[in-house]
């Protein structure tokens, strides 16, 4: 399998190291285009793998594209493309956020086999979590090879496309959110007398092992917070005190603020 990435920001570099350094691919066989020769050249060589002269050259040569541009140029590339995309039909792969299915097909062909990918900031460390979704022309098996690709850098899921945009709040925001929550604890931590830097490690190292319980427990997060708290003790007092200002619901509110502008940003 030929693999080629329209683009080489940091979301497609960094699926590429990921694609080398767990050897599931060789470099021979992952090539790419930039907006110039010359930083095709660049990249490819700090990355060691393979760099297309063109967008057409790379359509000529690979399996699957990647599309991993930005929104705005994706259209224009996936146009200028278009004639050839049908000829050589690859499985078009789209990581650029707010382009639809029915989008991509639009800007290709009705027989172009598409699958549409979400992956969230945390690919960078080899911890994505990713929506996927394939057209009816996309086979069970194309859609199961993006889905290997993709398990390489973190975790994926099948999702109706439908249902993208809850998922985006859930795995594209809420890193922001969580960001928001450490940071908080963190100078709550400085406010009664901890270094800032020591206080931030404290939280982020909490954070992450909580996390963990979560995914290696049988137990429901409610389950866990039980265990955590003893009658008349210290958590119980902080968990009614961050209710009495509507924490849980604060955390809600947050991520359907994300869902309406997303719907707004794709009826503007």
């Amino acid at each position: 399998m030929k693999l080629g990435f329209i683009g080489a920001g940091n979301m497609a570099t960094a699926i590429i190291k990921g694609l080398l350094t767990k050897k599931f691919l060789l470099a021979s066989d992952i090539y790419i285009t930039t907006s110039s020769i010359e930083h095709t050249e660049a990249v490819s060589r700090s990355l060691g793998i393979q760099g297309a002269d063109s967008n057409a050259d790379l359509i000529k040569t690979v399996d699957i594209v990647v599309i991993a541009v930005k929104p705005h140029i994706a259209p224009i590339i996936l146009n200028e493309q278009r004639e050839l995309l049908k000829i050589q039909n690859p499985v078009l792969v789209s990581i650029a956020s707010g382009l639809t299915l029915d989008n991509l097909a639009e800007l290709t062909s009705p027989e172009q086999k598409i699958v549409k990918v979400m992956p969230n900031m945390n690919v960078t460390i080899g911890q994505s979590v990713s929506a996927i979704c394939g057209n009816q022309l996309a086979t069970q098996e194309e859609i199961t090879m993006v889905t290997d690709l993709f398990n390489v850098v973190g975790t994926t899921y099948q999702i109706a496309e439908k249902d993208f945009r809850n998922f985006t709040a859930l795995a594209g925001c809420s890193p922001a959110f969580t960001y928001l929550y450490i940071d908080a604890m963190s100078r709550a931590g400085v406010k009664n007398g901890l270094p800032k830097n020591m206080a931030t490690k404290i939280a982020a190292e909490t954070v992450k092992g909580s996390a963990q319980m979560v995914l290696d427990s049988d137990d429901t997060p409610w389950d866990l917070i039980d265990k955590v708290c003893s009658p008349g003790g210290t958590t119980i007092a902080g968990l009614v005190a961050l209710e009495e200002d509507h924490f849980m619901a604060t955390v809600i509110k947050g991520l359907e603020a994300t869902i309406k502008r997303d719907q707004e940003l794709e009826n503007a």
